[in-house]
């Protein structure tokens, strides 16, 4: 009998035309899922009936209680080799086996600098007055050469943004709890003294940090306090490092310029959520790895991952 494969949140409707599925045909039904499950009873009942599931990123948690309740369940696929919702005790004792993919840290970068860009030139809001007839020109655009750029993090994507704040003209400087002036020398930028004068000084500051202990909520109200009211805080990693509720007071109040994210406490970002309708926000829905050629490689690796786990012999596990 074939095996099922679940294909989870294909919101774009092309996880199986962006790889070729052809090598498992024989031996797996694959179903694609374009509607987002988020309460775990309904995943459950939902995921039943299958021995593997891909899912995206991290868009669905997979807590103990779930794998309970899909005895059915052998393969886990995960696009990217880092999954914080993933609980990969529960899943090796349910004797669920657990892979990945590559990831290119290219369209997080080219979406930061998208969001970066929008903000300063006020390009939607300009975009949406011509388009309905509003005035012409309502917005003075901030300049981004000879301003201070502060990075939240200076890894793999954080160190290619400030890259292209140099080639921009701009002042870059870099801040993180384990940031050495090795790796500032390295790159080219300067090392802050302390986060609280990165945030202080900083003219746009964009986060790239990894979610753990010490990055969640390290920018609540405080740290939204000591920036400039004239400065833009731009967010593509995790939502849980910037205080939500802190960030939409802040904009609400105006005490920063405005602000751009990607990444959500709440994913689908429910419709009557507050941050829909927040003045001086540029919010896109978690865009950041959606690219075509991204997309190619979750799909394609997926593939070879379920030959490999079908011939006994897993690549790429996690866990």
């Amino acid at each position: 009998m074939r095996m099922r494969c679940a294909v989870l949140d294909d919101f774009q409707r092309v996880a199986t035309t962006a790889a070729d599925w052809s090598p498992i045909a024989g031996d797996v039904e694959v179903v694609s899922m374009s509607e987002h499950i988020a309460a775990e009873e309904d995943l459950a009942a939902a995921l039943a009936d299958f021995d593997i599931v891909v899912t995206l990123r991290e868009r669905v948690a997979f807590p103990a209680g779930l794998f309970a309740r899909l005895p059915r369940l052998k393969l886990l696929v995960a696009s990217g080799m880092r999954n914080s919702v993933i609980d990969f005790d529960a899943a090796r004792r349910h004797g669920v086996t657990v892979c990945g993919t590559a990831s290119s840290a290219t369209p997080p970068v080219e979406l930061t600098w998208a969001l970066l860009l929008g903000l300063a030139r006020g390009i939607v809001h300009e975009s949406m007055a011509l388009r309905e007839g509003g005035p012409w020109q309502s917005t003075v655009g901030a300049d981004l050469h000879g301003r201070r750029l502060g990075l939240l993090g200076l890894g793999k994507i954080g160190s290619r943004v400030a890259q292209v704040g140099q080639a921009f003209g701009m002042d870059v400087v870099a801040w993180s709890p384990n940031l050495t002036q090795e790796r500032t020398d390295e790159v080219g930028v300067t090392l802050a003294a302390s986060k609280e004068e990165l945030l202080a000084t900083s003219d746009f500051v964009s986060v790239h940090l990894a979610l753990g202990d010490r990055s969640r909520g390290l920018i609540g109200a405080a740290e939204l306090g000591l920036m400039r009211s004239t400065a833009f805080l731009v967010n593509t990693s995790r939502a849980a490092i910037v205080d939500q509720d802190a960030l939409l007071a802040a904009l609400r109040a105006g005490t920063i310029a405005g602000a751009a994210v990607d990444v959500f406490d709440a994913e689908p970002l429910p419709a009557d959520h507050p941050l829909r309708t927040a003045p001086r926000l540029l919010a896109t829905p978690h865009l950041g790895y959606v690219t075509a050629d991204n997309y190619r490689t979750y799909y394609t690796q997926a593939v070879e991952d379920i030959q490999a786990f079908l011939a006994g012999a897993p690549v790429r596990r996690l866990g």
